[in-house]
């Protein structure tokens, strides 16, 4: 691609809280909607734009909206504003002495890549990597207040079309509802997420899981423990899935040498961005290793990339992808992402996220603005 050198003007963080069409009860606790921080960089006429997606307390994360918003205010954005990139991994090289603050960093990086894309007349999937212009999508279903309500959603989600059902799990809800999945449905793609709901010591109850035949369990114990995922990993036949432990590619190539998973799990937040995220899944296709693009309950924006990510070769694993109207109302790109019937949703093309985003939509959920230049 050829792409003329940027130079980042102004970055503009928004701020916006959207409720979500449904509660999201996971074994961190259950969330009702979403404090979403939007950035927006200029660089001399072209916009792109990236997403926030951390949570607004340190559950999934030690990362938090307000932590992210100090970082991006005090360090992040004085970095970036006057800096040129010819290439967007630039980016990420700059922002590189800061260490962790990996949602933080994605916010802004992501933007760049979504601008250097738009300045070079190409579609962001095509820029980093992707060669399919649909992927299959999964759902994620929270857990829910009883077997009959779970089993009634994932009902309504198979006859919507998508390619396969992620539940999720925590000591006492896992054996029963899983059960209850494999009666109704029979060999329908399933996997369960237990978000480091388990300890070594609950074995035993995972090894359980082996008789569904779930494509994957993600990440059973608790997000800083690699080693014990690999003593987890040679007692159950079902495949461990990394999400929360995984921050790099570094991290990445040492769980896959101790043998603590078989299939990653890459999210672009907590990669720090689409530059890590590519290295991750270059490495993972060098190992022959499945991975699947992970959802933090984006908005369209923060979708959009996931989309585009996931369109790399390497993710052969229906991602959580799904549909705007899985979580939203009304999103706030235009038009929204859709589910077609074969279980797959269409990659951004070329414009930018720019060209999706409903402006009228976008200002009446606004409630804050800073701006930097």
């Amino acid at each position: 691609m050829s792409a003329p050198e940027l130079t980042v003007e102004r970055v503009e963080l928004l701020r916006l809280s959207m409720p979500l069409r449904l509660p999201f009860r996971t074994s961190f606790g259950t969330q009702t909607h979403r404090d979403v921080v939007l950035a927006r960089v200029d660089c001399g006429g072209v916009e792109g734009w990236g997403e926030l997606v951390a949570g607004s307390g340190p559950w999934y994360s030690e990362e938090t909206v307000g932590s992210a918003l100090v970082l991006l205010r005090e360090h992040i954005v004085p970095l970036m504003v006057g800096a040129s990139f010819s290439h967007p991994s630039a980016v990420a090289r700059l922002l590189a002495p800061i260490r962790g603050n990996h949602m933080a960093k994605a916010t802004v990086e992501t933007a760049c890549w979504d601008a250097w894309a738009l300045a070079g007349g190409e579609s962001l999937a095509h820029v980093i990597g992707g060669v399919r212009d649909r992927v299959p999508t999964g759902v994620s279903v929270g857990i829910q207040d009883s077997v009959a309500q779970l089993l009634d959603l994932i009902e309504r989600h198979l006859a919507e079309g998508y390619a396969r059902i992620k539940v999720k799990v925590e000591p006492g809800w896992d054996v029963e509802p899983l059960a209850a999945i494999r009666e109704r449905f029979g060999d329908i793609p399933l996997m369960a997420d237990a978000n480091s709901a388990y300890r070594l010591n609950d074995a035993s109850r995972l090894q359980q899981l082996d008789g569904f035949d779930l494509t994957m369990v993600e990440q059973p114990l608790a997000h800083d423990d690699i080693a014990d995922h690999a003593v987890l990993a040679r007692q159950l036949a079902t495949p461990i899935c990394l999400d929360e432990s995984l921050h790099s590619a570094a991290l990445t190539r040492h769980a896959l040498d101790l043998g603590a998973c078989a299939i990653v799990n890459v999210k672009i937040g907590r990669l720090g961005g689409h530059d890590e995220s590519r290295a991750v899944h270059r490495l993972c296709v060098e190992r022959r290793v499945p991975v699947w693009c992970g959802g933090m309950l984006e908005t369209g924006v923060g979708r959009l990339h996931n989309l585009a990510i996931a369109s790399l070769p390497g993710f052969t694993l229906p991602g959580d992808t799904s549909a705007s109207k899985r979580y939203w109302e009304a999103d706030i790109i235009d038009p929204p992402v859709t589910l077609a019937a074969d279980g797959t949703v269409a990659v951004p093309g070329a414009g930018g996220i720019v060209s999706r985003l409903d402006r009228d939509r976008l200002s009446a959920l606004v409630d804050g603005r800073e701006s930097f230049s």
